[in-house]
């Protein structure tokens, strides 16, 4: 049986969401929970995730899936629970941190793949730059920024980056990988507060997308750079050194959407063929890659994911 997990995490003392071995991650915590709760062998469940988080990198609109085996390779706990998913929900609150919560568990519609079937994420980072107003409360979550930041510059910067683009200028190189992406929404607002938000999103991000085009727009909006120069340095599709990777605690993964349930294989089929595609562009075997990154076998999946860097 497939599930559906919403949750949420501060990723302050996360080492990100991939497992790694003698390093606190969030998915190792989720299924090391909900393998105790559901008196399953170790290594019986892998959790998939929408969007991979790098170190410190914050989610409260993060999705995943697990396909929780029944009947003969199950548990009578496992058949019990899997009838009433609130109380597994209530249960898994009662065993991870305070820093994961679980804010609901459903049976995932046919077709469902936390990854594969989402239509875009969307992201948030948070800066402030005046010192009056920094919150030490908020430390985790905001970045502070001691120059001030003309927000309508980094606006028009963010817009100019929109749209279908090689973004190996804001992204980590990863052998055979493409750095080809859809960013659908890139813009920035200062609120009542001061705080000035910058909304992202895409169809996915590859590793440090997100902090790199942050780093940016803040050269932007401190005067050092015009706002021509963030469509300049993406047409020269190799990394600036004008462009630094901000730190991850102003950024927060918000939302995940996903087509209805009808269009959800379409979905997967469509991501698995765009994939395919930009790995023959990348000149790595389409045919390997495409397949080992859409299986379900849990073994599989699992050295594939594990091989895969982080996407924000």
């Amino acid at each position: 049986m497939r599930l559906r997990i919403d949750l949420a995490y501060d990723g302050t003392d996360f080492h990100g969401w991939a497992a790694q071995p003698g390093l606190r991650t969030v998915q190792a915590e989720v299924t090391e929970a909900l393998t105790t709760i559901l008196r399953l062998p170790e290594g019986a469940l892998w959790v998939t995730v929408a969007g991979r988080t790098d170190s410190g990198v914050h989610a409260c609109g993060q999705v995943t899936h697990v396909d929780v085996p029944t009947g003969e390779d199950g548990s009578e706990t496992a058949e019990r629970l899997l009838q009433r998913l609130d109380i597994l929900a209530r249960r898994m609150n009662g065993v991870l941190a305070r820093d994961v919560r679980v804010h609901r568990i459903s049976e995932a519609p046919p077709g469902f793949d936390a990854r594969f079937a989402a239509l875009w994420r969307r992201y948030a980072y948070r800066i402030i730059d005046d010192p009056a107003r920094v919150d030490p409360l908020t430390r985790n979550h905001v970045l502070s920024w001691s120059r001030p930041l003309d927000v309508e510059a980094m606006d028009a910067a963010a817009r100019s980056l929109v749209g279908l683009h090689d973004f190996a200028s804001f992204c980590k190189r990863r052998e055979g990988a493409t750095t080809i992406r859809t960013l659908q929404e890139f813009s920035w607002r200062r609120e009542d507060s001061g705080l000035l938000v910058g909304h992202v999103r895409a169809d996915a991000f590859c590793h440090s997308m997100v902090r790199a085009l942050v780093g940016c727009m803040i050269a932007v909006g401190e005067g050092r750079k015009p706002v021509a120069w963030a469509a300049e340095v993406l047409s020269a599709q190799r990394r600036d050194p004008n462009v630094v990777v901000v730190p991850a605690n102003g950024l927060t993964l918000e939302e995940v959407a996903y087509p209805d349930e009808a269009g959800l294989a379409a979905r997967v089929a469509q991501t698995a063929a765009r994939r395919t595609a930009r790995a023959a562009e990348a000149g790595t075997e389409a045919g390997t890659e495409a397949g080992t990154e859409v299986g379900t076998e849990v073994g599989t999946e699992a050295s594939t994911e594990a091989s895969i860097e982080e996407q924000a």
